[in-house]
């Protein structure tokens, strides 16, 4: 193990720790950094503290485990010990703990000086996982407020020491050079008109058929691996076996994956990019990389997360190539061109970029931090994922009004687990040992959902696997030390207490739901769930090609029971519709939830505020072309707008339309008095409302630098035409301008009025902005045509001297 690549930094690596806070290594495939170099480190007695080794995914945590523990002919929970979601093995004489980022982050918000530990190694920080990168946030704030002693080792095959560094300048640089073995790498793109299981299966059988030893195949997702297995039984020689691994298998499965071949046998492994980390899958010495991998990508609108097939970036390309060369020289195949691969992004985008931040939200505040940018992000959380994080928190009742947590969100972020859920386990609490039991069924359901062919969540509570009772245990623990039984018939009522806006109502008879947050969803046609006129969906995903999302899971409602079961999420409200016939408003009494309607009464005479409320309600919907817009209301909309522009010194009031919807209250609503038709509505004057929103010295600044009328010299006072996205204009006969030297201007002689000068019939003659060069231009040419086509009216030649006039020469 010596001989390992790392070991030639391993002096290295730990005097640099010695020296800075952070320490960066790339250490490439195959260098020992996960499996020898922790080890190393903890044995050199150079650090009174324990060591904590975070690996990204709990199958690599668990192997990384043996494999150390091995190394000193122990087993996990002696002097090296494991901790994870649901399972842990450590003791008093752990000195060295390998956990998943989950778990870092509850070790950190428990304790935040890690008061035993004095050094945490990040491994495989290239997936650039959401929880890696929250430890990283915490972890430097830690290191900056209360633990200048803590160390931190980042290390990765791939790191990105580009973005790294920048960000932590004082952390030396080490790098590991060379895998364990040399990988000749080739580029083997697929036919155009082949299905990608089809081409894989037909190339791996050749390749297995030429080449010795066992292979490591990369697929997208499970449907690819599942699909390419069959294709691929009965096509390859006896002594090869084919074994799956992806992340929804369990780890004991997983492990029959990552086992060597037995004697004299040879193994295809169909692995997502679960096995691009630090796993060493026995006997690998041939990849097939497809070099496409499934990310989950959060649609903010919809608070659905929608899977995109991509292509993966350069940094997976060289990890899955690394893979062949970790025990002996290997052959990598790339299922596509070098062109392609050299256009491909150099590193995988973040998952903070792309992710439900609702648990991050959740931790920041847990940590006492209201505003992200008081931490240290190599990628900043999206303000707009922030915002839709805090929507759900206060609809959950874990934050207030000023955003800060109230006792049920304090309660919640010590579960450990994703908001909803632990919103679900503290209401269970409140109601007793059987609805706390049932709620952590549903919520370990919920978080490893079982894979293929049955949605419906009852099955699955009188079917519970070991896995799911386990982690069922840890989470009712965590809250209870009392047990009780699980009881289906809380179910619906825990879900639809956390999912409420994922209630859903059955729209037909092919499957297809309407949620209760507005989007629609839908089940297989053939399912059983569908004959359920009410559902609560709580997992569902948004699909690439449908505008419905697919319920992967759900459970029957019964919707005649919300208003009882769960008043808080009814809603009872007066809403108003138009009889188109009549040009009336009718006013409905409804019980809701979000947009889907339990019950619904008409109302004969509904109080003035509830109709005024509704009728504001029914503009919101409409939007403001559901109201009367005169001339006067449009210009003095549009000079507010370029008062805004040419102006900003002072504050004028917002009139886009999202402002104005957001502000009929202040107003439209006092003009709503005794409105009661489609044609009342239509005869408020929207100009005398929209003044409403400006106080006495706003209008005044308004009328004297953006007047709606300018004197000309002749005295006609003519209205100006201010437009958006255009300047001011003013239509004007050019005698009435004789006399004026140059164009007007408005807002404090910022912008000139653009005249359209007409002939005394009324017809444009000339468009200017600046009068002064017309009459010393273009106007000579004007002058000649005029004095034939009018020759009763003046044309001096000297028109910005000349007197102004409305009439001909006999009465000038």
């Amino acid at each position: 193990m010596s001989l390992l690549p790392v070991g030639a930094v391993l002096n290295q690596v730990i005097a640099a720790l010695q020296q800075a806070q952070q320490v960066l290594l790339h250490a490439p495939t195959g260098a020992g950094k996960s499996t020898w170099l922790p080890l190393q480190i903890l044995k050199s007695g150079l650090f009174p503290g324990k060591i904590l080794l975070l690996e990204p995914r709990r199958l690599a945590a668990k192997s990384v485990a043996y494999r150390l523990a091995q190394q000193l002919g122990e087993q996990p929970g002696q002097t090296v010990g494991y901790r994870m979601r649901a399972e842990s093995k450590t003791s008093a004489e752990t000195r060295l703990e390998v956990v998943t980022e989950g778990i870092l982050t509850r070790m950190v918000q428990q304790d935040p000086e890690l008061a035993d530990y004095s050094l945490v190694v990040l491994d495989e920080f290239h997936e650039r996982s959401l929880q890696a990168d929250l430890a990283l946030a915490l972890l430097l704030d830690v290191q900056q407020g209360l633990r200048e002693d803590l160390r931190l080792l980042i290390m990765s095959a791939t790191l990105d020491n580009a973005r790294l560094s920048p960000l932590l300048p004082d952390a030396p640089v080490i790098i590991s050079e060379g895998r364990s073995f040399p990988v000749e790498r080739h580029y083997l793109p697929l036919a155009s008109h082949e299905r990608l299981d089809e081409g894989v299966a037909r190339i791996v059988s050749r390749l297995m058929a030429e080449n010795s030893g066992s292979m490591l195949l990369f697929l997208p997702g499970v449907a690819e691996i599942t699909r390419t297995q069959n294709l691929l039984t009965g096509r390859l020689s006896d002594d090869v076996d084919l074994c799956p691994l992806y992340g929804a298998l369990s780890l004991e499965q997983q492990q029959k994956a990552i086992q060597p071949a037995s004697t004299g046998r040879r193994k295809v492994v169909l692995a997502t990019n679960i096995a691009e980390t630090s796993l060493t899958i026995e006997g690998i010495r041939l990849v097939v990389d497809s070099g496409l991998e499934r990310s989950a990508q959060f649609d903010a609108r919809s608070g659905l997360t929608r899977l995109v097939t991509q292509r993966i970036s350069q940094a997976a390309m060289t990890q899955r190539a690394g893979r062949a060369g970790r025990l002996e020289p290997g052959l990598c195949w790339h299922l596509f061109s070098k062109e392609q691969a050299e256009r491909a992004a150099a590193q995988s985008e973040a998952e903070i970029l792309q992710s439900d931040l609702s648990g991050l939200w959740l931790e920041l505040l847990q940590w006492g931090c209201q505003d992200a940018s008081q931490l240290t992000w190599l990628d900043a959380p999206p303000a707009i994922a922030l915002k839709v994080a805090q929507r759900l928190l206060s609809s959950l009742g874990a934050i207030d009004d000023e955003g800060k947590l109230t006792p049920v969100g304090r309660s919640m972020a010590q579960i450990g687990c994703e908001p909803r859920l632990a919103a679900m386990l503290v209401q269970a609490e409140r109601q007793g040992a059987d609805a706390l039991a049932t709620a952590a069924l549903l919520a370990a359901i919920i978080e490893e959902p079982p894979r293929g062919g049955q949605p419906d969540i009852d099955y699955w509570l009188s079917r519970p696997q070991p896995h799911w009772q386990r982690r069922a245990r840890q989470l009712s623990q965590r809250l209870s030390r009392s047990s009780g039984q699980v009881d289906a018939s809380l179910a619906p009522w825990l879900l639809a207490s956390a999912f409420s806006d994922r209630i859903a109502e059955r729209r037909g008879l092919d499957g297809r739901y309407q949620l209760a947050n507005g989007l629609g969803a839908s089940l297989a046609q053939d399912d059983a769930l569908t004959r359920a006129p009410w559902l609560v969906a709580p997992q569902l995903l948004q699909g690439n090609n449908s505008p419905d999302a697919r319920i992967l899971l759900a459970i029957t409602l019964d919707a005649s029971q919300l208003a009882a079961r769960l008043p808080k999420i009814v809603k009872e409200q007066t809403a108003v519709e138009w009889d188109e016939e009549k040009g009336t408003l009718r006013a409905w009494r409804r019980w809701q939830v979000g947009r889907l309607v339990l019950k619904a009464q008409p109302q004969a005479k509904p109080a003035d505020e509830d109709l005024q409320q509704a009728l504001l309600e029914w503009v919101r919907a409409q939007g403001l072309q559901g109201l009367t817009w005169s001339t006067a209301a449009e210009q003095l909309r549009i000079r507010l707008m370029c008062a805004a522009k040419w102006l900003p010194e002072i504050s004028w009031p917002a009139m886009d339309d999202a402002s104005l919807l957001d502000n009929l209250e202040q107003w439209l609503l006092p003009s709503l008095n005794g409105v009661r038709s489609l044609r009342a509505l239509q005869q408020i004057d929207l100009a005398e409302a929209l003044l409403r929103l400006m106080s006495w010295d706003q209008r005044q600044r308004l009328d004297a630098n953006l007047p709606t009328h300018y004197s000309v010299p002749t005295g006609s006072r003519l209205a100006i035409r201010y437009h958006s996205d255009q300047p001011p204009a003013l239509s004007v006969r050019l005698q009435e301008m004789f006399g004026e030297q140059r164009s007007p201007m408005l807002a404090e002689g910022r912008v000139a009025v653009v005249l359209e000068l007409l002939s005394p019939a009324h017809r444009p003659l000339q468009i200017t902005r600046d009068l002064a060069a017309f009459w010393q231009g273009s106007y000579r040419e004007v002058q000649k045509e005029m004095k034939g086509r009018y020759p009763k009216h003046p044309w001096p030649d000297n028109p910005a001297e000349a007197l102004p006039t409305r009439r001909t020469k006999k009465y000038s």
